[in-house]
């Protein structure tokens, strides 16, 4: 690739991660921020965002030369409003003889010109960008956005640097099912290409709030319905197409998903009046993604497949901030061409992603794991009450929790939540309580104890009958001091 020629100032097109090119400026990073060790990069504010980034020379394009191009590739209300920052920037400058307001030459407030050192090229080989210091900048430290986005770029997986190559890893399991780890969304090195096939999106809860946000931003034509229809509106404004019912959607897409909120809601999409079944046709794929029971997955499965449609379950791991950032975990299985087909889908909304063989697999799976979640939050909420009955501090229980083996970003956030007495729902309560008693119900047929999941369930039920159902998870906490 050729060298790239930029300096302080310079319009950019900014490519980060798994994220589409965005329009940016090259501007001079604080003093105290040093540049990545090993990369070649500048540092750039995106337009409309007010984000700042270590972008690689690699993943910059001049602005001007490409505009027509990116303009062509990139849909949606952000990125529309980002270009139009661009122009409204490149008026005023215009206005100004081409000079920024604080250029070389301008006067102070006593009328004096306020002398400014001659800007740097920064190229490929610069190696200290940290030293430059750009006067016409404002120190962007301070920015609340700041952190936030540089935090995102430094606390990727290791594996998120590998190529998608090397990181797609095959394991047969002793059941005869096959795990894949897909790409990782989140690559520096990657990007997504959408694919070409029309997208449908039924259920914009917590969970399918953030997926569709996030097919939007990677460029998918999406067609979305939620049984209250004003949910769709703010998806509308960003690009997405509007279904009247599930069938029209089902019917006008490629691939339809789903994720609502029980087994009963799944069955009802699927089978109701004007429900998903009245659209399938030969070739139309379905993909389940609630989290449901390996029954109610099974009948849906041979009922879409009766249409001569093709089937996917794709339940996820994560919670609405985990979906809203595009770091979720799926679990897929069925019909594994579907499975191939929704990769440029799974990568947008997710971080890695496994197919498990055959139906019924994944919602197996995927109530082991929030049985496993949900005792551990009853259990954590358990030890918050122990120590204030016994006159412990519990922020100081939290501190020595989050020094030890025990650490983790659930126990942090959810400890502090309970401690500011902040419930906002992230995964509600009546929801993990749903799973336990799913997977508890699955522990009998496999004739299998499960008497931890029916003790938390316990818990669950009481905090439900304190009127909690629709607060987050860790609401739990209030059972165990009523």
């Amino acid at each position: 690739m050729a060298t790239v020629h930029l300096r302080i100032g310079d319009l950019v097109w900014g490519k980060l991660g798994r994220y589409p090119p965005w329009p940016g400026k090259v501007v001079s990073p604080p003093k105290d921020l040093k540049k990545p060790r090993g990369k070649k990069c500048h540092f750039v504010k995106f337009f409309g965002t007010e984000d700042h980034a270590w972008i690689k020379v690699e993943q910059l394009k001049p602005y001007h030369p490409h505009k027509e191009e990116m303009i062509k590739i990139n849909k949606g209300k952000r990125f529309q409003q980002a270009v139009d920052a661009v122009e409204d920037f490149l008026k005023k400058k215009e206005k100004q003889g081409g000079k920024e307001q604080s250029s070389e030459g301008k006067g102070d407030s006593k009328g004096k010109k306020t002398p400014t050192k001659p800007l740097k090229i920064l190229e490929e080989d610069d190696e200290d960008l940290s030293a430059l210091k750009d006067p016409s900048e404002k120190p962007v430290r301070d920015d609340p956005h700041f952190h936030h986005f540089l935090l995102s770029q430094t606390e990727k997986p290791a594996s998120s640097m590998e190529p998608i190559s090397k990181r797609l890893k095959i394991v047969e399991e002793d059941t005869r099912s096959t795990s894949i780890q897909a790409a990782d969304s989140t690559a520096i090195n990657g990007s997504i290409t959408p694919t070409d096939k029309r997208i449908g999106f039924l259920g914009l809860g917590l969970m399918g709030s953030g997926i569709v946000s996030n097919l939007l931003k990677m460029g998918h034509v999406v067609t979305v319905w939620n049984r209250t229809v004003e949910k769709c509106d703010l998806f509308i404004q960003e690009g997405a197409r509007l279904g009247r019912t599930p069938a029209e959607v089902v019917s006008m897409c490629d691939i339809t998903f789903s994720c609502v909120s029980d087994p009963k809601a799944a069955r009802d999409l699927v089978l109701g009046p004007s429900g998903v079944l009245q659209g399938i046709r030969p070739g139309k794929c379905y993909v389940e993604m609630s989290t449901v029971d390996p029954e109610t997955i099974t009948e849906l499965s041979q009922v879409i497949s009766s249409r001569g449609g093709r089937f996917l379950e794709a339940p996820v791991a994560g919670s609405q901030q985990v979906s809203n950032e595009g770091m979720l975990v799926i679990l897929a299985a069925g019909d594994r061409t579907v499975y191939e087909d929704c990769s440029s889908c799974f990568q947008a909304m997710g971080k890695t992603s496994f197919f498990l063989g055959e139906v019924g697999n994944a919602a197996r799976m995927m109530l082991i794991l929030n049985m496993v979640q949900g005792s551990f939050m009853a259990t954590i909420a358990e030890g918050l009450t122990l120590a204030q009955a016994t006159g412990q501090s519990q922020h100081t229980f939290l501190d020595i929790l989050s020094q030890g083996q025990m650490a983790s970003t659930f126990v942090d956030q959810k400890c502090q939540n309970i401690l500011q007495g902040n419930f906002k729902p992230d995964y509600y309560l009546k929801h993990i309580q749903k799973d336990l008693r799913l997977a508890i119900s699955m522990g009998d047929t496999a004739n299998h104890p499960t008497p931890m999941a029916a003790a938390a369930n316990e818990v669950y039920k009481r905090a439900k009958a304190l009127d909690q159902s629709d607060n987050d998870m860790s609401a739990v906490y209030r059972a165990y001091i009523h």
